[in-house]
């Protein structure tokens, strides 16, 4: 291999990779070409709407008979025999998640010009899931941030006693930054973005989140509210970028009654109808 070609290769790989990074941006954030997508939209606006209602309840329900009560049964704040739980939480902040999705994103778009034929599509169709999951956080944890901004609740025992209704709106401080909790925006959305990607894993996510919010309130880092709207606001963030993703064939297919399938397995479906007899 001659010198030119050694220098010459690096550049080609590397344009390689910023056009597969352009692609993908143009891509997500294109016109939707979905010809489905309608029912698909109309099934999420009446998901998100009776989820929205039933938890709402729920919230309200905690806030008033529930939540302080609950945190004084806790253990104190730096209890020693707590390390296990502070471990454990970490798991479900949302800075190591976002940074570990990137991480792998950034490897995968590495390799993808590397490669080629049914290796290379199926990389590819995988790291779209996996910008699917990444987006299926961060947007639910940006939305989180503006309403722990606009709400200021007080984490349990700020301001002395177990007070439910401790409130100081547009404060911008971590001690007014209970409602809703990031752990349970953060670990929600993640198990509901692996699960729609991957549905087999929907029981081991699921029991993951629940774990995450637990450690929250045994922290006693939020109320029992808290954890349960910031289970709302991942789930429903993260169903809105499913769909975002969908309605661009990003990943997804929508099938003829809304439902939104891995894109996989509605191909799959598609194909064993159409040799149907």
């Amino acid at each position: 291999m001659s010198a030119q070609a050694v220098i010459a290769e690096p550049s080609h790989y590397f344009s390689r990779v910023f056009a597969l990074l352009r692609r993908s941006a143009t891509r997500l954030v294109g016109p939707p070409s979905q010809p489905l997508r309608a029912e698909a939209a109309r099934r999420l606006r009446r998901r998100a709407a009776l989820l929205t209602m039933v938890l709402g309840v729920a919230i309200l329900a905690l806030m008033f008979a529930i939540d302080a009560r609950e945190i004084v049964l806790m253990p104190p704040r730096r209890s020693a025999g707590l390390w296990a739980v502070r471990v454990l939480t970490d798991f479900g902040k949302a800075a190591n998640v976002l940074w570990s999705l990137a991480a792998m994103l950034l490897v995968v778009a590495m390799a993808v010009p590397r490669l080629r034929g049914r290796w290379r599509s199926r990389l590819i169709g995988f790291g779209t899931h996996l910008q699917f999951v990444f987006f299926a956080v961060l947007a639910p944890i940006l939305a989180g941030e503006v309403i722990k901004w606009i709400v200021g609740r007080g984490r349990p025992f700020v301001g002395g006693k177990a007070d439910a209704f401790n409130f100081a709106h547009f404060a911008g401080t971590q001690a007014y930054a209970s409602f809703p909790s990031a752990h349970a925006i953060t670990a929600f959305a993640l198990a509901f973005a692996v699960s729609a990607v991957w549905p087999r894993a929907w029981l081991v996510m699921s029991a993951y989140a629940v774990l995450i919010a637990a450690t929250r309130l045994v922290l006693l880092a939020h109320h029992p509210s808290d954890v349960v709207a910031g289970a709302l606001i991942g789930v429903v963030g993260a169903m809105s970028v499913r769909y975002w993703f969908a309605a661009r064939r990003l990943g997804f297919g929508i099938r003829g009654d809304g439902i939104i399938v891995p894109l996989a397995g509605h191909l799959k479906g598609v194909a064993r109808e159409a040799s149907a007899p």
